[in-house]
C-alpha cells in the first residue's frame, strides 16, 4: 500500500513537470514588442502609404499589407497610394531554430522510491533508464513593422514578432494577422 502510494505521488510529480513543461512552451509561441520615438507627434499623423512589404512567401506579402492597412485604417488613419504622412515598411523572414526532445524509456528498476530521484541525494527507486535525445528544426517568423515619418523619412514607430510557423500556409496566415492586430493594438503610442 505504501509503495502505491509513493508511486502514486511520483507519477502526480512527473505529470506536474510536463505540464509545466508544456505550459511555458505554449506562452513562448509569439512574442510582440513595440517601441516608438518619444518625441514624435503622431496627432499629425492622418494618412499613410507603403514603401516596401518584403516576405520570404510571395503570397504572403499581400496579406500582411491588408491587415496592416485594416489595422491603421480602424486607428483613423487613410491609405493613399504615395506620399502618405507615414511611410510603412513590413519586412518577414524565415529562420529554423533547433529543438531538442529527450524522450526517457522508463524510470528504471522500481522507480519512485522514497528519498528523491536516485543520484539526487539519495535517489528515488532504480534510477531513470537510458534516455533519447532528438533535434528537430522549427520554422520561426518574424515579422517587422516599421512607421516612418513621411516628410522626415525618421523612424517614429516600431513593431516585431517572433512565432513558430506551422508547416499549413493558412495557420501562419492567421498568427501573422493576430502578430499585426497585436502590434497596431497600442497603437498610436500614449505618451507616458
Amino acid at each position: 500500500m505504501e509503495q502505491n502510494t509513493r508511486r502514486n505521488i511520483g507519477l502526480i510529480f512527473g505529470a506536474l513537470l510536463v505540464e509545466a513543461v508544456l505550459v511555458t512552451g505554449v506562452a513562448q509561441a509569439q512574442s510582440v514588442q513595440t517601441d516608438y520615438d518619444h518625441s514624435a507627434d503622431f496627432s499629425q499623423y492622418h494618412t499613410f502609404s507603403f514603401y516596401k512589404v518584403q516576405t520570404t512567401d510571395p503570397l504572403e506579402a499581400d496579406r500582411i499589407k491588408a491587415e496592416i492597412a485594416k489595422d491603421l485604417t480602424a486607428k483613423g488613419l487613410q491609405m493613399v497610394p504615395s506620399g502618405g504622412d507615414m511611410t510603412v515598411t513590413a519586412i518577414e523572414s524565415t529562420k529554423d531554430k533547433q529543438e531538442y526532445n529527450t524522450f526517457y524509456d522508463g524510470l528504471g528498476g522500481a522507480g519512485f522510491g522514497y528519498r528523491g530521484w536516485r543520484g539526487w541525494g539519495g535517489g528515488w527507486g532504480g534510477g531513470i533508464g537510458d534516455a533519447t535525445t532528438t533535434v528537430n528544426q522549427v520554422p520561426v517568423g518574424t515579422l517587422m513593422i516599421d512607421l516612418y515619418d513621411g516628410k522626415t523619412h525618421q523612424l517614429v514607430w516600431r513593431g516585431s514578432s517572433h512565432q513558430d510557423l506551422s508547416t499549413k500556409a493558412s495557420k501562419n496566415t492567421s498568427k501573422f494577422d493576430k502578430a499585426v492586430d497585436k502590434m497596431l493594438k497600442e497603437y498610436p503610442p500614449k505618451k507616458k
